[in-house]
This record gives structure tokens, C-alpha cells and sequence, in this order.
């Protein structure tokens, strides 16, 4: 991940009703819970502002209708916005003609769903080189890009198989396939490993950050869960209500929530796996002997050393200089939040 923002999104609102740009309008950009009731109207996605970094797996989430998933059609306009900006590389969205963000959809952008959307009637090759065969490759072209996707998503051999003779891993492989086949910049992906069973989802989950790291591409990630938005994210963001409530990472945002809705929605994350040494350093005047702990190490894998020890131990910066040191206590005020 660079510091060049891929995707940036500005005021962005999506209303449903009768409406929905007057109202804004007639609000001033700013209307409230009753201005909404008072002319039924429905702000799925309310004053929506953040940049998207390239390379950066940014993971948006949310329980359902908090706004996450019209939040994702109206960037990539399977929904238009009622008002804001969408930029891509610089190039407003909501300004582009047909032609152009079909164009965009072809060759920039890859979209896998919770649905597989596969079509049933064509075999694996097929349904993988579909996207190929609309923008106007040649036969030979599409199937030899969709055979190198095949094979990069673990489905070499399974070539001829049609959907129904896949398990739902498997077809789900079958739509990132096609999802990379176009070699996009950008990948949305919306839930895709929900209606996975959790086995199955934890594998594509490791398949996904395998293809990630190979790829290096950069992602609008929608889940509901967590766990699996600490796993895969760089930065995660929490909806409600249609408003972006917190965007940060993963250790930011479970050591300190913006407001009682987040904390309630990370209070059951695995804070052993996120939270990093650093953040639960004190300062000493005397700093103990020893070779010193990295502080970018998470706290599940220095707990049994820190909980053993009778002392302090030292931790360590970036620049191996010692920062401070980790107590037995911080370790468990870390680990067990308000539980002593």
C-alpha cells in the first residue's frame, strides 16, 4: 500500500424517495432523522467522505441496512448517488457517460458478490472468459487468460466442469477468477464468503489474502463480520444509519471507538491478534535487562512471556530502541478489557 489515493469519494449521499436531490437541497445537504420521516424519504448513504489508498484493502462493514452495500454500488454507480463525487484516479465517476464507465467497468474494475452470479449453462472456462468475450477478445485471447485464472485460483483441471458440479467454494473461486480475468485496478468485493460454511470461508480467506499479496490490487472489501475484517483489512470502516461512524485500523478503532455503537460492535474482537505491544508500553525511569520485545508484536504472541514474568520487560520501537516497558498488568487490562 502507497500513499496515492486510488478511490476518493466526497459527500456522497444516496436518497431514496420521491425527490431525493430536491430534498437535499431544500436541507440545506444536512437534513436530520425528522426531515427524513417528515417527507419519507430514506438516507441509505448519508454525507459519505474517505479515500481508498492503492494497494489498501479497505474493509467496510456494518449490520444490515446500515448503508455498507448501497454504499459500494454507488461507488462503482450499479447505483447513482444523489449528490457527491466518486473519484478514480483523479476522474469523477458520477461525470462519466455511459460509454466511459462501461468502459471503466471492463478494464478497472473487478466485482465479486455473495451470489456467484455464475451462468449456469456455461462450463468454468466459459463463465471465466465471459467478461472477455463481451469486451471483444479474440477466443483464442480469452480462454488463455481465463486458464492462467483458473489455475492462479486453484481450479486448474476443473476447466470443463458446469456450476452445478461445483461445491460453493469452488464456485465462488470460479467468480474471482472471472472477477481478474479483465486484470482490474480496482476490486469490490460484496460479502462474497458469507453464505460460505466456515471452514470453507476461512480457506477463501486465505486464498484471498494469497491472491492479494501476489497482486497487489486495491480493494472495497463488505462484510458483517469482524473477525473477518481484522483478518483481511488494512483500515476498516463501521456504517450506521447510512453515516460512515469510524475509519480506522483495526487496533485503532478496538482501542478507541468513536462512540458506544463501535464499542459495541468490537467488544468481542479478538484484541489478542490486533492489539500491538506499543500500544500498551508505559514509560520507566529504570529500564529492566534484556534483549527487549517488539513492539509491533501482537500481544497473543508476548502474553505467555509478559504473564510469567515477575518484572517488566522492555519493549522496543521501529528503531530498536527501547520505548518502555510492558507490565503483567497492562498485558491483562489489554487481553480482558473491563474485567478488573
Amino acid at each position: 500500500m502507497n500513499s496515492t489515493a486510488k478511490i476518493s469519494c466526497r459527500h456522497l449521499w444516496k436518497v431514496f424517495g420521491p425527490d431525493p436531490l430536491g430534498f437535499l437541497k431544500r436541507h440545506d445537504f444536512a437534513p436530520g432523522n425528522d426531515d427524513f420521516k417528515a417527507e419519507k424519504a430514506i438516507g441509505a448513504v448519508r454525507d459519505v467522505s474517505f479515500d481508498v489508498m492503492s494497494g489498501e484493502i479497505l474493509i467496510i462493514m456494518g449490520l444490515s441496512g446500515s448503508g455498507k452495500s448501497t454504499l459500494i454500488r454507488a461507488i462503482t454507480r450499479l447505483n447513482d448517488p444523489t449528490s457527491g463525487e466518486v473519484l478514480l484516479d483523479g476522474k469523477d465517476l458520477l461525470k462519466c457517460k455511459p460509454e466511459e464507465l462501461i468502459d471503466l467497468r471492463r478494464h478497472k474494475m473487478g466485482m465479486v458478490f455473495q451470489h456467484f452470479g455464475l451462468l449456469p449453462h456455461r462450463n468454468v472456462l466459459s463463465n471465466v472468459a465471459f467478461p472477455l468475450e463481451v469486451s471483444g477478445s479474440s477466443r483464442d485471447e480469452r480462454e488463455a487468460r481465463a486458464r492462467e485464472m483458473i489455475k492462479l485460483v486453484g481450479l486448474e483441471g476443473r476447466e470443463s466442469y458446469f456450476p452445478r458440479e461445483l461445491s460453493g467454494g469452488q464456485q465462488q473461486r470460479v467468480g474471482i477468477a472471472r472477477s481478474l480475468a479483465v486484470g482490474p485496478d480496482i476490486w469490490f468485493l460484496d460479502e462474497p464468503f458469507s453464505a460460505l460454511d466456515p471452514l470453507i470461508r476461512r480457506e477463501m480467506q486465505d486464498e484471498f489474502l494469497r491472491l492479494q499479496k501476489m497482486l497487489k490490487k486495491t480493494i472495497v472489501f463488505i462484510t458483517h463480520d469482524f473477525e473477518e475484517a481484522v483478518r483481511l483489512g488494512d483500515r476498516i470502516g463501521i456504517m450506521k444509519d447510512g453515516y460512515l461512524v469510524q475509519l480506522a485500523t483495526p487496533e485503532d478503532m478496538v482501542t478507541n471507538p468513536a462512540d458506544d455503537y463501535v464499542r459495541e460492535f468490537t467488544k468481542n474482537a479478538p484484541r489478542d491478534r490486533i492489539v500491538t505491544l506499543s500500544t500498551i508500553v508505559q514509560p520507566s525511569q529504570e529500564m529492566p535487562a534484556g534483549e527487549p520485545l517488539d513492539g509491533q508484536m501482537k500481544i497473543g504472541d508476548a502474553a505467555a512471556r509478559v504473564l510469567s514474568s515477575n518484572v517488566p520487560l522492555p519493549v522496543a520501537g521501529e528503531d530498536g530502541q527501547t520505548i518502555g516497558v510492558v507490565t503483567r498488568d497492562a498485558m491483562i487490562a489489554a487481553l480482558y478489557p473491563g474485567q478488573i
